[in-house]
């Protein structure tokens, strides 16, 4: 008989610990409490190996166990005659569940004690429940009409700037969700950029996260959400940032990056990568104060949600790199340009070839290829005399060699859009079409390549 364990998933929150019962080769029973148990699939769970005591050595001689769970709002307890079948040390399984172990370590302060060892898997085969005689009212809480008006308002978007946005006003205002983020993976992918954020007193757009490093990166690497409801300093994105700077000895770097945004005591995350088949789009990350905030029915609406953000921002890149020349599409009108006045005081633009960072005068603009790109602009501008721009041009550019990934130059111009929105009033770039884009600047521009 097929049994059917996602209704149980309140259970293995945490609310309640659960215990596992397992039996020697002579007999003699033993019972644990657990630390966490991980809901799978419909059929599977996995517990965590922290330790070789009593418990492993029963499921290695014997594989069969009974595992007790408590249903947090019911008051219902469940056994769940189960069937070890492995130990995965590594892969997203392990990952996912080495996070949120963390952050249970760190809420009991036992962080020096729980260390993962592996995920063992197991098949549950019977469920016995055993109703509550006082079953306090459950919360229904139905996650598919949240996630219908969340997808109409992506299906609104009309470029991935506006998918941006609107994705974040979803979760915002339907989700209800205060603090959230979309990362983009770079070229290389090796590292993650912010492309926008909602809820943190500054935007971080352009912070970089490296590839399986926090929460954001591991479920990048993972290609896996990653869920944790207590506070951890272990995942935290500073943390990430520091250990990969100090990896490559770029401590006197630090202090020109872009401050990643975040929650100074950030007590429950989830990490959802964003996918488009197989090609890994980037991370939607979201936070939030409060201990076990985000739920598994949360875990799998976000799932969904980054499932059509991902084919929508390919659909968006894919138009966006058809050729201009042939693309009937009318040209949005933009503001006119406001002329240089004579009595502004230039701007002194300085491009570093070595990783091409942009300092406008003394502050800092934003580097790599998105610098690149805006060098490549104003050139044109001092040299063509020209203010419009295709994505096509851009791409075939050899002076840039970008890599034939549309999606990236999309993200990246609109990274750069925003970016030059935050940091200066007199340079703007304004959408114009589909693929074309103009370039404003309303004061003079003095232009320098170093070269050091």
């Amino acid at each position: 008989m097929s049994v059917n364990i996602t209704p149980l998933r309140a259970c293995f929150e945490g609310a309640i610990p659960s215990t596992l019962a397992t039996c020697a080769p002579d007999g003699t029973p033993n019972i644990a409490y657990l630390s966490q148990v991980q809901y799978v699939d419909h059929q599977h769970l996995a517990t965590t190996f922290q330790f070789f005591n009593k418990t492993r050595h029963n499921i290695l001689a014997n594989p069969h166990a009974v595992l007790k769970v408590v249903d947090p709002f019911s008051g219902a307890s469940h056994r769940l005659h189960v069937r070890y079948l492995r130990t995965e040390t590594s892969g997203p399984l392990f990952e996912s569940m080495k996070a949120k172990l963390a952050g249970i370590a760190s809420h009991t302060g036992m962080a020096d004690v729980f260390r993962l060892r592996g995920a063992d898997l197991y098949q549950v085969e019977q469920i016995d429940t055993h109703a509550s005689q006082h079953q306090p009212g459950v919360p229904v809480d139905n996650a598919l009409p949240r996630l219908r008006q969340m997808s109409t308002l992506l299906d609104a978007s009309r470029d991935l700037d506006e998918l941006l946005d609107n994705t974040l006003s979803a979760l915002q205002a339907v989700a209800q969700i205060g603090h959230t983020m979309i990362l983009k993976l770079d070229e290389a992918g090796e590292r993650l950029f912010t492309v926008a954020s909602r809820g943190y007193p500054t935007s971080g757009i352009g912070s970089e996260i490296p590839m399986g490093h926090g929460v954001i990166g591991v479920a990048a690497r993972e290609r896996t959400p990653i869920r944790i409801s207590h506070m951890t300093s272990e995942y935290t994105y500073g943390k990430a940032v520091r250990d990969s700077a100090e990896a490559l000895g770029l401590h006197h770097q630090l202090e020109t990056a872009i401050p990643m945004p975040g929650l100074s005591e950030s007590r429950s995350q989830l990490a959802v990568p964003i996918l488009a088949g197989e090609s890994l789009y980037g991370v939607l990350y979201v936070e939030s104060p409060e201990d076990l905030r985000f739920s598994y029915d949360d875990e799998d609406m976000l799932q969904i949600l980054a499932h059509q953000f991902g084919w929508m921002a390919r659909t968006f890149a894919s138009a966006a790199a058809v050729d201009p020349v042939s693309d009937d599409t009318p040209r949005a009108s933009a503001p006119p340009t406001t002329p240089a006045s004579a009595s502004d005081k230039p701007v002194r633009v300085r491009c570093f070839k070595a990783d091409h960072s942009i300092f406008l005068d003394e502050d800092y603009l934003i580097k790599g290829v998105a610098g690149a790109i805006f060098w490549k602009l104003l050139q044109v501008m001092r040299h063509e005399g020209r203010e419009q721009f295709t994505n096509r041009e851009l791409r075939l550019a050899p002076d840039l060699g970008l890599p034939d990934i549309a999606d990236n130059l999309e993200a990246r111009l609109v990274l750069l859009q925003r970016r030059l929105a935050e940091r200066t009033d007199f340079i703007r770039m304004h959408k114009t079409g589909r693929g074309r884009f103009q370039l404003q600047v309303s004061r003079t521009l003095m232009t320098q390549l170093v070269e050091a």
